[in-house]
């Protein structure tokens, strides 16, 4: 559940001065649920990296590391239940420069 609904997360971005126009895209971020199978980020999964997630291949990790690869993708409610795909963007993250 989110704890801001979608209108009052709107009136806040207006009333600080933000500017929506038909067709402008607009996203919460990370949605968490209150315990660990529900949560929305690596950080939450790990507890800050303190408890790794255990891969498939038997590796673990608490934070991205260089070389792993991440996809993500979105949608939106649509019509008579149906869901609205927003695609998918996928990136590698790679070594930060000395």
């Amino acid at each position: 559940d989110m704890y801001w609904s979608v209108t009052q997360m709107l009136a806040h971005m207006t009333v600080n001065g933000a500017s929506l126009r038909v067709g402008d895209l607009f996203a919460s971020g990370t949605v968490s649920g209150i315990d660990a199978t529900t949560f929305g980020s690596l950080v939450e999964r790990t507890w800050n990296g303190t408890q790794p997630l255990t891969l498939d291949d038997g590796s673990t990790r608490g934070f991205l590391a260089d070389g792993d690869v991440v996809t993500m993708s979105g949608w939106a409610p649509g019509p008579a239940g149906s869901r609205v795909t927003l695609g998918e963007v996928t990136g590698t993250v790679r070594a930060a420069r000395d």
